[in-house]
């Protein structure tokens, strides 16, 4: 662990930079990261987002800051609605059920407990309203047909995170309405059709006139009412998928920084790679839609977590078949690894070389938290986290015996290591390996040196 005033670089959006990170209060962070939309399971899209923002997170808190980290639950929206018909429930009970499905996931996949808080829209019906307020003061808001939407021509910066010009946004996903002002302008407050939950009554104060809306609240304000009221009108770190970047996190600026008046809303946006399968957007019609339940059927959470750190948050995971086989090999070399050395025969002497061991440790530890701290740069992590395996595992073949007090040291520093990414388990390496296997693993690695593959794999297979 190191001084959290250690500079970390952070690739900002907003400035399309990177630039050394400082939080608005020394040593202490306020993180909001875009959660689900709580209407169908969550895919492996949702869990590369909330691994990587899981590492991030943990490793801030690592070097020594305190993370107060809230990812939302939306809970009210369209498709909420839509699916629940289809199933003849309530749109509160589709919700809940599959928000419990998310949580019930997210503990597998070691992410649930980092987030301190996981407000839903549903609880924050009275600080949209007031925001919808504010800005329909400041002019920022008009009324049309029940609906209340933001007037995007008002707000001068509005295309400062995206980087598109104004005229060119009617070629993305924007609200159509007959009597907009503007194409792009976008929904605060929806008006409801008689009988339609969930649903809410308030009064606001356009133009002058109070006008009575029944509704429900837009997308993007569900968001910035919330984190107003958890956090205030500004705060420092707001992450999700790059995809959200227009309309949503651009939504969110426009909404925000008018209302409240603090420029910028949010100090560094951060924004992960999709995830593709087989090269491709993954798609329920496309049938390559795979939910974390599914992955999670087959493999354990740590192997996604391995995946996802394989490569730098900002960048696309193309998801294949191969790339679980060289995870999977990836991941078992270092519980193999770490194994070796943890379950080494324990004297009370050190070999003479041990200093060695302790000195290469600290160069993997530096090299780790260099690339880390230059924008929690995963993969170039983990190649160091691999190579001081690799350096346990020579020292475990090589050497009889080791003191307890070393063992323990060397072996608590490796692990903490591991921890910023959330994988290996120690209870799963407290068992000792049997000597016959020991001996087959000692023999397949020298079959593989000798380019003999067929019978290092015959020798893999007695293994599993």
């Amino acid at each position: 662990m190191h001084d959290c005033m250690e500079k970390i670089l952070i690739y900002n959006t907003l400035t399309r930079q990177k630039e050394e990170f400082k939080p608005i209060e020394p040593g202490k962070i306020k993180m909001f990261v875009c959660g689900s939309t709580v209407y169908d399971d969550a895919h492996l899209g949702h869990a590369k987002t909330y691994i990587e923002f899981d590492v991030v997170v943990r490793w801030l808190r690592y070097v020594g800051y305190n993370v107060y980290y809230v990812q939302n639950i939306t809970d009210v929206d369209d498709k909420i609605i839509a699916r629940a018909k289809e199933k003849g429930i309530s749109a509160i009970e589709l919700a809940r059920m599959y928000e419990k499905r998310l949580f019930e996931d997210m503990e597998k996949l070691g992410v649930k407990q980092n987030v301190d808080s996981y407000p839903r829209s549903h609880d924050y019906i009275d600080a949209i309203k007031q925001q919808i307020q504010l800005l329909a003061d400041k002019g920022f808001a008009y009324y049309l047909d029940g609906d209340v939407y933001y007037d995007v021509d008002k707000f001068s910066d509005y295309t400062k995170l995206s980087g598109m010009k104004l005229e060119d946004l009617t070629s993305h996903r924007i609200e159509p309405k007959e009597g907009k002002r503007h194409p792009y302008d976008f929904a605060l407050w929806k008006a409801s059709p008689p009988g339609e939950e969930p649903s809410w009554d308030i009064n606001v104060k356009i133009d002058g006139r109070e006008v009575a809306l029944h509704g429900r609240p837009g997308w993007h304000i569900e968001d910035t009412a919330m984190t107003y009221s958890i956090f205030g009108p500004q705060y420092d770190i707001h992450g999700g998928a790059s995809e959200l970047i227009f309309p949503h996190h651009t939504n969110e600026i426009a909404q925000a920084e008018a209302a409240f008046g603090v420029k910028p809303f949010v100090r560094y946006w951060m924004h992960s790679g999709v995830l593709n399968v087989d090269g491709k957007k993954m798609s329920k019609s496309l049938h390559n839609f795979i939910t974390v339940r599914e992955f999670l059927s087959k493999y354990d959470g740590e192997l996604l977590r391995l995946i996802a750190i394989s490569t730098h948050y900002s960048k696309e995971i193309n998801y294949t078949e191969q790339l679980v086989s060289n995870s999977y090999n990836r991941l078992n070399y270092l519980y193999q690894s770490a194994g070796a050395f943890y379950n080494m025969q324990e004297s009370s002497a050190d070999p003479e070389d041990s200093g060695d061991l302790d000195k290469a440790l600290t160069e993997f530890e530096n090299s780790f938290s260099s690339a880390m701290d230059d924008d929690f740069n995963t993969s170039l992590a983990l190649s160091s986290l691999m190579l001081a395996a690799g350096r346990l595992k020579k020292f475990a073949e090589s050497h009889k015996f080791i003191s307890r007090s070393t063992k323990t040291a060397v072996f608590e520093r490796f692990m903490r290591l591991a921890s910023v990414f959330g994988i290996l388990s120690i209870d799963k390496l407290a068992e000792p390996l049997p000597e016959e296997a020991q001996e087959l693993i000692k023999k397949r690695e020298a079959l593989r040196n000798q380019k003999s593959f067929d019978e290092a794999d015959k020798i893999r297979d007695k293994l599993k």
